[in-house]
């Protein structure tokens, strides 16, 4: 039999941008412990800091003062919770097919410790069939539990918006579903205990998973729509902005502006989708060639600034070239799949003078992953030409006609700088 709520203790196994901000809502409430493999994470939390800025310090204190949440690395220390939250990511390999193995760790980790009674549900963003065919079967595996007898299951898909300080974890409404009745109505009841926007039932863990996926790939897809005008109507020479700006006073317009896709959700979600179609026979060319095109933009990025420094009269070959942002959105340090490596990459083939400078991202995590090197100050001097490649805060100060004089070129990807100062925009 599943526990009352009032005898709840939660883990929350994976602490990034989903499960700490999750844990810290719970812990409000419920005694919660959370777990992550990597040391220098639990370590940094133990001493009441959140590289990845979605908890502040305050916050994270009191639930930590409370005794209400504790950090762990050792399995030893979650064996008795009795409600086990899987929050870990979902990436996709080199050729973009799906990488089910943090998660299929982490249902071992969850197999080695859970009891009878207990219930495991899934936050991470996958394909509708994963929970119950890949997750669920290695916790009966190593458990020696038989789900909806010894052990419950359910599925919740996160809604976590890196760098979002208004749609937060507490204040948005949330999917939940189970493995049986009796399950459905225990997560569903346990979400609702900590939310202020509520829930909405699925009728199914397969339904409740495709609704996660569907969400951020429509997002996608809308993108590469107004990605593909942007290229149509920068050829025509007219502004795309302007052009959406008028369109939008239609009452049913839905307003979308061109950008960079990167992040670990809606340049990765649509390819779990697009994998598992295949397997039944349906090849999804609207979803492939939304990606296709969201990825190509980087490099039209770099191609279009080439072209506006020759037309300039610049000379392209070592030129000393600015790049605004690394992050893949802006007030966020999050730098997975950041498209503004497809700028880099592209310009280098002409310079080797390019700067990186963001002052948000961790400098030493992109040299380390991505084999760049990002500054957080200025250097001195001029450019010949920048990318405003991300809409950081921190950049509203920066006298970016300054550091780029004419006729050096300003590209603003981010269509928010003011026209006087720039030469063109995506």
């Amino acid at each position: 039999m599943i526990a009352t709520l009032d005898k709840v203790k939660i883990c929350v196994v994976g602490l990034g941008y989903v499960g700490l901000p999750l844990a810290v809502l719970f812990a409000r409430r419920y005694p919660t412990v959370g777990f992550d493999i990597d040391a220098t994470r639990v370590r940094s939390l133990l001493d009441g800091v959140d590289g990845t800025g979605e908890v502040d310090g305050e916050r994270l204190g009191e639930v930590v003062k409370n005794n209400m949440l504790s950090f762990t690395t050792s399995e030893a220390n979650i064996k008795d919770c009795n409600v086990y939250i899987v929050t870990v990511p979902t990436p996709v390999d080199d050729n973009n097919h799906p990488n089910l193995v943090p998660l299929i760790t982490a249902s071992q980790t969850v197999g080695r410790v859970i009891s009878s009674g207990n219930v495991v549900i899934y936050e991470s963003t996958v394909y509708p069939g994963v929970t119950e065919e890949e997750c669920l079967p290695e916790i009966e595996q190593v458990s020696g539990l038989v789900l909806n007898h010894d052990f419950y299951a359910g599925y919740s898909p996160e809604r976590i918006n890196p760098g979002d300080k208004l749609h937060r974890v507490e204040n948005i409404k949330k999917v939940t579903s189970g493995s049986n009745t009796e399950a459905a109505e225990f997560v569903d009841s346990l979400y609702n205990s900590v939310l202020t926007a509520g829930t909405h039932r699925a009728p199914s863990i397969r339904v409740a998973e495709a609704s996660k996926i569907v969400e951020n790939t429509q997002r996608d897809v809308n993108i590469a729509f107004v990605n593909e005008l942007a290229k149509i109507f920068n050829a025509m020479g007219i502004d795309t902005h302007d052009v959406l700006d008028a369109a939008a006073t239609k009452w049913n317009f839905i307003p979308m502006r061109p950008g960079l896709v990167g992040g670990h959700c809606i340049s990765v979600d649509p390819y779990y989708l697009i994998q598992k179609s295949q397997l039944y026979g349906v090849l999804p060319r609207v979803m492939t060639n939304a990606r296709r095109l969201n990825n190509s933009m980087g490099q039209y990025v770099a191609e279009r600034l080439v072209k506006l420094m020759v037309k300039q009269g610049i000379m392209v070959m070592n030129a000393r070239v600015l790049i605004m942002g690394f992050a893949f959105k802006e007030n966020c340090p999050d730098i997975r799949n950041t498209k503004v490596l497809d700028i880099y990459h592209t310009l280098q083939e002409y310079t080797n003078n390019i700067c990186i400078f963001d002052p948000v991202v961790d400098g030493q995590k992109a040299r380390r992953e991505y084999g760049v090197n990002v500054v957080d100050t200025l250097p001195d001097g001029t450019f010949d030409a920048a990318i405003y490649a991300v809409a950081h805060n921190a950049f509203a100060s920066v006298p970016l006609r300054v550091l780029v004089p004419r006729p050096g070129v300003i590209y603003d990807v981010k269509g928010v700088l003011p026209k006087d100062i720039i030469d063109a925009r995506l």
